[in-house]
């Protein structure tokens, strides 16, 4: 009888097994889920591996093509449209090899005047340039010439621009601030040829 015994309080526990079977089930849900997270890793590890790749392991076009590519490029001044584009400064030959170097319209807010009213210059600028040379190492420089002019301009007043004293030394200023940014370079002039103030 203590072997029925015995099977008695073993059977139950097969029983208590079987309740416990219900836990490796419990199981299969996490593993599900620790798979499908993986996989999600994967996923991302890949995509980043893939964009690392295409960002700085893939060759350059530069690379590929030798000889060729070392050659600088001129950037063209025209837009998809066929259009010349206004941002663009227009290079012009002038007499005795000088070369004009027409810069994009300029406009800024002044300083408010007497009677505390808000007045706007457009300023139009050429420069006259020794060569051409000096113009196609000016062009990269124009975000840094459009800032420079951008602060310089709106420190002005009104009265700071008025009659041919107020335009001659706005002009010298300018230009004294343009050679700073061409040096070695050197700038031979600045022409205003449009100056307005509302």
């Amino acid at each position: 009888m203590s072997k029925d015994k015995a099977k008695q309080t073993e059977a139950p526990q097969e029983g208590a097994e079987g309740v416990d079977g219900e836990a490796p089930a419990k199981k299969k849900p996490k593993l599900m889920v620790l798979i499908i997270a993986g996989v999600a890793a994967l996923g991302v590890l890949g995509g980043g591996g893939a964009g690392a790749y295409f960002m700085f392991l893939k060759p350059k076009p530069a690379e590929a093509h030798g000889e060729e590519a070392k050659k600088p490029k001129k950037k063209k001044k025209e837009d998809h449209g066929g259009k010349p584009d206004p941002n663009a400064p227009v290079v012009k030959e002038g007499p005795d090899g000088v070369v004009f170097y027409t810069l994009p319209d300029i406009l800024v807010d002044l300083q408010s005047g007497e009677g505390g009213r808000l007045s706007h210059l457009k300023l139009k600028l050429t420069l006259e340039l020794p060569n051409e040379e000096v113009a196609e190492e000016l062009t990269p420089d124009m975000p840094r010439m459009n800032d420079m002019f951008q602060t310089f301009l709106r420190e002005l007043r009104p009265e700071d621009l008025s009659g041919s004293q107020g335009s001659y030394q706005l002009r010298m200023e300018i230009l004294r601030r343009v050679n700073l940014l061409a040096a070695p370079n050197k700038v031979n002039a600045v022409l205003i040829e449009e100056m307005l103030v509302q």
